[in-house]
């Protein structure tokens, strides 16, 4: 689109706030932008002179636009943020943040059960978090469980049960670590009551619960119950050490977001440290890729809403390293010069450098800058860590894609001499395989994969790579067997999360040293396999394959989706809301349709 043709449409475009989406001639959704006046905004495209070459690209690239009025800049921010995370058009910041972040779930049931979770479903269950480390889920759970008594069982524990003495108290009940509430020796009330001191833990007031601890031990000490009391004592002893280990900055203070930034090139750093009750209770880091040479300021304040959103913060204050536009009237934003905020974005810098530096230390070996006798060193301790046959002179990977079970693709990358071999690099467009099923998908590519090269007569890989469980792993080694090649190759499985190698039938994982070259090429391949698909996938959806997942829903059309987004801001949201919020918005006949779509989902 020229600066001529767009004058033709210009008059056509409110001065009011909204959204607005550029297309490429191929219909692509190439950027997504956010105004407080579209026409202003629109029209600076097309009449300045841009310096930055990015920006002249995308310009060029133009074909035609569309735009959304909203009733505030907030909702420009939020619709725009909903819509980047949705389509992530080519030309915006890209957040490479793909993880599932644990939770601790409370369970929605009588005497709730208590454990870690990835999986958020619409149960009407409680979900504490996220969390950004399984293992700190998983020690808090260990550590809240010394103090509060909590069944661990998944009995049916309904009064007319426990009235029928359906239940037999277990082990866990004479080790002290269950009250015994299937056989009515605990009531509803006093379990209730250890819930509300667990979600006070976890969210880093332990005053309340050492309160409460303290009210016990004294009225046991009254009632000559010394042994209990002393019990009670040591529970308080822990609470302390547990307090005092913890990162606390100041008792005065109370809810905040801490966020810094570090730019690198096109890549950007945020770091985010969340304080509860003048604790640090969660602390995170993001790395963003810059697409129109974006200021620190947008790209700051864009991985604060994802952040925020994320993580679910409560806060109503954020302390950043410079002032940014954040469309919340409702939050304060704060700039410290001295005192114990300031003292909390230092923390929060240092954090974010260190993470700068360690994903420069992992991502630091490249076979390329070596000699012949480096690369056959790493490849040979590779082979003596996984006691291969042969030197993994030539290896490839495996990663599969799939965008809300539809259009599953996978991607393979090939190694050799411990080098990225391009020029056998593959993608597969799925073909026999329907939903999300990575087990099948992966047996597919893996099958025609090999059974071309057996059928070419082409050299095998010493080693097979799948990135993925043990499931896909065995569904893999079924093509394997299928074309009688079972022997021929080695294949290991990589844990997404542990970085743990395995073999098929294998109980035990093996873990190769954390600081290790041949670990880290298996990082490098990882990476690469994950960049490569991740691109292909972009790609396809980017020419349309991939609709809005609400436009996916059978009876639901773009204008719905839209309105849909507008009002709730995402599609998690949406997913959220009862039929008669969702009726509200899109009348009875569709708000029917799209929550019968999640509920049906969730079930």
């Amino acid at each position: 689109m020229t600066g001529t043709e767009f004058q033709l449409i210009a008059a056509t475009i409110p001065h009011q706030p909204g959204i607005y989406k550029y297309f490429d001639r191929n219909n692509e959704l190439i950027y997504v932008g956010k105004a407080k006046d579209l026409r202003k905004r629109v029209s600076s495209y097309f009449t300045k002179t841009f310096t930055s070459y990015k920006t002249h690209e995308l310009v060029q690239r133009i074909d035609h636009l569309e735009f959304t009025i909203v009733d505030s800049e907030q909702d420009a921010f939020l619709l725009e943020n909903a819509l980047i995370k949705q389509f992530q058009p080519k030309y915006n910041i890209n957040l490479k943040d793909d993880k599932t972040y644990p939770y601790i779930v409370i369970k929605k049931e009588s005497f709730p059960r208590i454990f870690l979770t990835r999986k958020k479903i619409n149960d009407g269950s409680e979900y504490l978090g996220p969390f950004t480390s399984a293992g700190r889920v998983r020690e808090l759970i260990s550590f809240i469980k010394q103090f509060i008594p909590l069944r661990s069982c998944k009995l049916n524990l309904t009064d007319s049960n426990i009235m029928k003495g359906k239940f037999k108290v277990c082990l866990e009940y004479h080790l002290g670590n269950c009250k015994g509430p299937c056989e009515g020796l605990q009531s509803t009330e006093d379990y209730a009551e250890g819930i509300q001191q667990i979600r006070q833990i976890l969210k880093g007031n332990l005053t309340e619960v050492m309160a409460h601890f303290e009210k016990e031990m004294l009225a046991l000490a009254a009632n000559m119950s010394f042994e209990k009391a002393e019990l009670v004592r040591k529970k308080l002893e822990h609470l302390e050490n547990y307090r005092a280990k913890s990162v606390i900055v100041s008792a005065h203070l109370t809810n905040l977001d801490v966020f810094s930034i570090l730019k690198d090139g096109d890549n950007a750093y945020v770091n985010y440290l969340m304080v509860q009750n003048g604790t640090i209770v969660q602390t995170h880091t993001v790395q963003l890729q810059n697409k129109l040479e974006e200021s620190d300021s947008e790209v700051l304040s864009f991985a604060i809403m994802n952040l925020r959103e994320t993580f679910n913060s409560i806060a109503n204050e954020i302390i950043v390293p410079f002032p940014i536009e954040f469309p919340d009237p409702e939050i304060t934003i704060t700039v410290p010069k001295a005192g114990d905020k300031k003292k909390l974005l230092d923390l929060s810098l240092k954090n974010v450098n260190y993470y700068k530096e360690e994903l420069q230390k992992k991502n630091r070996l490249h076979l390329e800058e070596k000699t012949e006798q480096e690369k056959k060193d790493v490849l040979s301790e590779l082979k003596e860590y996984l006691q291969l046959q042969e030197l993994p002179l030539h290896i490839e990977c495996f990663d599969n894609s799939n965008f809300q079970g539809s259009y599953p693709v996978s991607a393979m990358v090939c190694f050799k001499d411990g080098i990225p071999s391009k020029a056998d690099y593959r993608h597969f467009n799925v073909k026999t395989v329907q939903g999300i099923n990575d087990f099948a998908t992966m047996k597919e590519v893996v099958y025609r994969r090999y059974s071309r090269l057996k059928s070419e007569q082409a050299a095998l890989p010493q080693l097979v790579i799948i990135d993925g469980g043990k499931g896909q792993l065995s569904a893999a080694m079924e093509s394997i067997r299928q074309l009688d090649l079972k022997g021929e190759m080695t294949f290991v499985g990589l844990a997404k999360n542990e970085e743990e190698l395995f073999f098929d039938g294998d109980s035990e994982s093996v873990k190769l040293p954390w600081n290790s070259d041949s670990l880290k090429l298996v990082r490098r391949i990882r990476d690469e396999v994950h960049r490569f698909g991740i691109t292909f996938h972009r790609n396809k959806r980017s020419k349309g394959t991939f609709k809005n997942k609400l436009e996916s829903i059978k009876g639901i059309g773009k204008n719905t989706g839209e309105t849909l987004l507008k009002k709730f801001k995402s599609v998690n949201t949406i997913s959220q809301k009862t039929e008669a919020e969702l009726s509200e918005v899109i009348g009875k006949a569709k708000a029917k349709i799209v929550w019968s779509h999640f509920h049906d989902q969730d079930s």
